[in-house]
């Protein structure tokens, strides 16, 4: 979630012509760059066609150094990393020792040093809590969002050798290591979304955009929803495990060594039944405006509320939609009323996914964690 550290940084870009900043109250988790600048649904075209690039500069960066980097961050974290490659993308993240969502971590490594992009806000409380578990290794810890800024765009290849490094989404990909709770990487809408973003230094954010077209986080975020892609601080409050949101597939490793939450998330796995899951609501559009995120969802036929929304955009073709979290025990046929607004349900994460006896099994880790 953005802090009011993060929110005080405001984006050159925002000086272009048109721009209308995110959040400009202050509040939300993109305040500090620009929502759109003037045309959004242009922007929504002009990523989906490659064109475009959308200011992320109020991201976090951390950077870790040291030789035993890649084989410490693999002992905290979700994500097998101990054999990265230079410039090839992973995701992976950090989780309580309940196995709840804590920091989504972007991490490529440049052979010299691990690069982390997180959401706003996030670096400094992650780099402390990294720094807090060195103990003798040889690794430093440093969140330099003073110095580095983010860049997004509809790409997906890896970064080259003399090219800005580079963050490449692997979402919806299922790694071979992993599982999913939604539909297979072919039939997935996110399966159309190239993404990938840059690390270029602060002062050259400008001079790295040039003239290539802008785009505000209302298109992005348009494209991320209809893409079903989690984000922390959206899709996850306090309680959210990387079940219910179908991050297993490109966060998680199930067959790595013992890491903070691996308990948890072996005996969900092996259970198969998250408490809640992730639903597309197609919203009705004949009102102006959007129920907001953390509106109430209600089974109208129940009366009673089962879940509540985590994100809502207008998308240029599928009209208002968002994404929210619902009991695992909704029916799929529910009739569902957001902030009074009608809205049809899509299935992300299967409520009837197979049982223990059908899927892999993950062995609980032997030892404590860190």
């Amino acid at each position: 979630m953005s802090t009011p550290e993060s929110r005080k940084r405001r984006s050159p870009l925002l000086d272009r012509p048109g721009a209308v900043e995110a959040g400009a109250d202050g509040g939300g988790l993109d305040a500090g760059v620009a929502w759109h600048y003037g045309d959004p649904v242009r922007e929504q075209r002009l990523l989906e066609q490659g064109l475009a690039v959308v200011d992320l500069s109020h991201r976090s960066v951390v950077r870790v150094s040291g030789p035993d980097r890649l084989r410490w961050l693999d002992s905290l974290t979700s994500q097998r990393l101990l054999d990265l490659p230079p410039r090839t993308s992973v995701e992976s993240l950090l989780l309580s020792p309940e196995g709840r969502v804590e920091h989504a971590l972007h991490v490529v490594d440049d052979g010299e040093a691990t690069w982390l992009v997180l959401e706003p806000g996030e670096g400094a409380p992650a780099a402390a809590w990294l720094d807090s578990m060195r103990f003798m290794l040889r690794v430093d810890v440093a969140d330099v969002t003073d110095e580095w800024a983010v860049l997004g765009e509809p790409v997906g290849r890896e970064s080259l050798p003399g090219e800005p490094l580079a963050w490449v989404d692997p979402w919806p990909r299922t790694s071979p290591s992993s599982t999913r709770y939604g539909p297979s990487d072919d039939e997935h809408p996110g399966a159309d979304r190239p993404w990938r973003e840059l690390l270029v230094p602060r002062g050259e954010l400008v001079a790295a955009v040039g003239d290539r077209p802008l785009a505000g986080t209302w298109a992005s975020e348009a494209l991320r929803v209809a893409a079903w892609r989690p984000r922390l601080g959206a899709e996850t409050d306090e309680r959210t495990i990387p079940h219910e949101v179908d991050w297993l597939r490109t966060g998680v490793h199930l067959s790595k060594g013992c890491y903070r939450g691996q308990e948890t998330v072996a005996k969900v796995h092996n259970l198969g039944r998250p408490p809640r899951r992730l639903v597309v609501l197609h919203l009705d559009g004949s009102g102006a405006a959007l129920p907001p995120p953390g509106a109430e969802v209600i089974d109208v036929e129940r009366g009673r509320a089962v879940g509540h929304l985590t994100s809502s955009v207008r998308h240029h073709e599928l009209g208002p939609v968002a994404l929210a979290l619902v009991k695992r025990t909704t029916p799929v046929d529910a009739r569902l009323v957001v902030d009074g607004v009608a809205a049809a349900q899509e299935v992300v994460v299967d409520p009837d996914v197979a049982p223990a006896h059908a899927r892999p099994q993950v062995a609980a880790p032997r030892r404590p964690t860190v």
